[in-house]
């Protein structure tokens, strides 16, 4: 993989050593279409067909570039810039760049149905089917790529690479993950609901673990922010939220599969899921119906009418800037905790690797790694917990805010 900081992000894919999980594909049929369509072969022979059918449809280019001329500027371009920062890219990729210039051939209607064109008839089933097979050596070079990675399935949606989306609704690793957690909590409450819902007397080790989670956010969130009879009324909200989060955090310790909560897209729904629901709480408690949680954002003020008609309006939409501010600062908290924390632990592991790669004696390079990723993987521990309560009780004050007036 080209640049390390993918390795935690969120893919398409999971990711394992080599050894266990073996990509086995014996030819170019048996690869995904969307590694197919990355494929140099495929690509020039994409590239041909949309040459052509520029030059037949829109005769009259001009200077246009014969078609060597601009399949090898197409070569250059995927290979230049800082780390080839175009390899893969597709031919109607670099047409669509600044280099081609191609809108001033096309404007960009005709050439969205160029492209569409020319995908219509370049089908990947046709290209996979061809008689034109792939040398053993490229088939070798793509499965080593592939090795360890575990594809998942899009039933839904089409992926560009391992790391972006082509169309449709993509499922990805972070997607996965929040499911097991979301369905581990489900089993876990609903099997410890049945067993006390006789009102017997709670026992066991793993009632009691969770047992002792509840109490602590309810005596030192719920209660003291929203008083006994709402704290008890918010209470499941904040701790199905700790617990979520709590599970997508550690998630992160476990080697090759990633917090979800590195992810801003999972960040920012938790933090939209708190906007809401004090949105949604405070409409319906303060009066007037809904008008009175936008009116409660304004301070209390006496003025003279003259002066609360600039003024007030100015208020408000400073209010609600703030509003929509906090929350975003609730989601970015959350990510940029967990994102630094392994980066961190990248960085030291890229330490070690380069002073092995420059000749540094390995056994001392080793050692220190190994000892400051495991201080730092026990920070990372803490801060999982630590970044768990912080947003459960920011979410807390900020619920607390929307239901009262102030």
């Amino acid at each position: 993989m080209a640049n390390p900081v993918l390795h935690i992000k969120d893919g398409y894919y999971f990711e394992v050593p080599k050894m266990l999980w073996r990509s086995r594909h014996d030819s170019k049929s048996d690869f995904p279409d969307w590694w197919v369509r990355l494929d140099d072969d495929f690509q020039f022979q994409e590239a041909g067909k949309i040459y052509d059918k520029l030059v037949t449809k829109h005769p009259g280019v001009g200077t246009f570039p014969t078609k060597d001329q601009f399949l090898d500027d197409y070569e250059h371009w995927k290979h230049s810039g800082a780390n080839h920062a175009n390899a893969g890219k597709p031919f109607d990729a670099y047409l669509a760049s600044e280099e081609a210039e191609i809108y001033d051939y096309l404007d960009a209607e005709q050439w969205s149905d160029l492209q569409q064109e020319v995908r219509g008839e370049m089908a990947i089933g046709t290209y996979k089917e061809s008689d034109a097979a792939w040398p053993q050596d490229k088939i070798d070079q793509y499965n080593h790529h592939l090795h360890g990675k575990i594809l998942i399935p899009q039933p839904f949606g089409e992926i560009k690479n391992l790391h972006e989306k082509a169309d449709g609704f993509c499922i990805s690793k972070f997607m996965v993950l929040e499911v097991v957690i979301a369905l581990c909590m489900v089993g876990t409450f609903s099997w410890l609901g049945r067993r006390v819902r006789n009102g017997d007397r709670p026992k066991g080790r793993l009632w009691n673990f969770f047992e002792s989670f509840l109490v602590f956010l309810r005596d030192d969130i719920a209660y003291p922010v929203f008083g006994k009879k709402d704290g008890d009324k918010f209470l499941p909200l904040l701790w199905t939220i700790f617990l979520f989060i709590l599970g997508c955090n550690l998630l992160g310790m476990i080697p090759w599969l990633g917090a979800p909560t590195a992810a801003f897209g999972v960040t920012v729904a938790l933090a939209v899921v708190i906007l809401a629901t004090g949105m949604m709480v405070g409409s319906l408690r303060l009066k007037p119906f809904f008008i009175g949680y936008w009116m409660n954002l304004l301070p209390h003020m006496d003025l003279p009418l003259i002066m609360a008609i600039p003024i007030k309006p100015m208020l408000m939409a400073i209010e609600l800037l703030g509003l929509f501010i906090k929350h975003a600062v609730l989601a970015v908290r959350l990510l940029a905790n967990m994102v630094a924390g392994h980066l961190v632990l990248l960085g030291i592991m890229g330490i070690a690797l380069e002073f092995a790669s420059s000749g540094f004696a390995w056994y001392v390079a080793a050692p220190i790694s190994i000892v400051a990723s495991t201080l730092f993987s026990c920070l990372e521990l803490f801060v999982a917990l630590l970044q768990a309560y912080v947003f459960t009780f920011l979410a807390a004050l900020f619920l607390n805010a929307a239901i009262h007036h102030h």
